[in-house]
C-alpha cells in the first residue's frame, strides 16, 4: 500500500515494459538493519532470486545500511511498483524469520527515476556501486560485499 502523498506523486506515472529504473528503497525511519551481517546477507539473497524477480532484471545493485539502490530492468507485464512490492515482502518475510521479529522494515515510499538513454546507463551504474564509497564505508568498491552488477 502506498502513502496517500506517494500516490499523488505517482499519479499518471507507468512502468513501460524494458525499461530501466534507478531506484532507492529506504528503511523504516531510517533504521540501519543492513549494518548487521546476517540480515545484509539474507537481503542479498532476496535480491539475487531469479523467482521473485520473474522476467525483470537487477542489472545493479548496493545494499547500504539504511537503504538500497537498484538499476531494474521491467520485464514481460510486470510493473516497477509490483517488483518493488514484492522484493520489500518477501526480504520482510525472510529477514523476520532469522530475526524473530514482525515489524516491517521498510519505509512506505520509494524513489524511482527512469534511465531513458543508452548512455546515462552505465553512469547511473556506477553511482549505485561507488555508494559505500561515498559513505566512507570502504576504501574500494571490491572490499564491501553487499552489491552486485551485471555485465551489459
Amino acid at each position: 500500500m502506498l502513502h496517500t502523498g506517494h500516490k499523488q506523486l505517482r499519479k499518471g506515472r507507468y512502468s513501460q515494459p524494458n525499461g530501466i529504473y534507478l531506484v532507492t528503497v529506504v528503511t523504516h525511519q531510517r533504521t540501519p538493519y543492513f549494518s548487521e551481517k546476517d540480515i545484509a546477507v539474507c537481503f542479498c539473497r532476496t535480491l539475487n532470486n531469479p523467482i521473485l524477480l520473474k522476467q525483470s532484471k537487477l542489472l545493479a545493485w548496493v545494499v547500504m545500511p539504511d537503504h538500497w539502490h537498484a538499476l531494474i530492468q521491467i520485464g514481460g507485464q510486470d510493473t516497477l511498483e509490483r517488483v518493488i512490492a514484492r522484493i520489500k515482502a518477501t526480504a520482510t518475510r525472510n529477514i523476520n524469520r532469522i530475526t524473530n521479529r514482525t515489524e516491517s522494515i521498510w519505509n512506505k515510499t520509494y524513489h524511482d527515476r527512469a534511465i531513458r538513454r543508452e548512455e546515462d546507463l552505465l553512469p547511473a551504474a556506477r553511482y549505485i556501486v561507488a555508494n559505500p564509497l561515498r559513505a566512507g564505508l570502504v576504501r574500494r568498491v571490491g572490499d564491501y560485499p553487499y552489491w552486485n552488477a551485471i555485465r551489459v
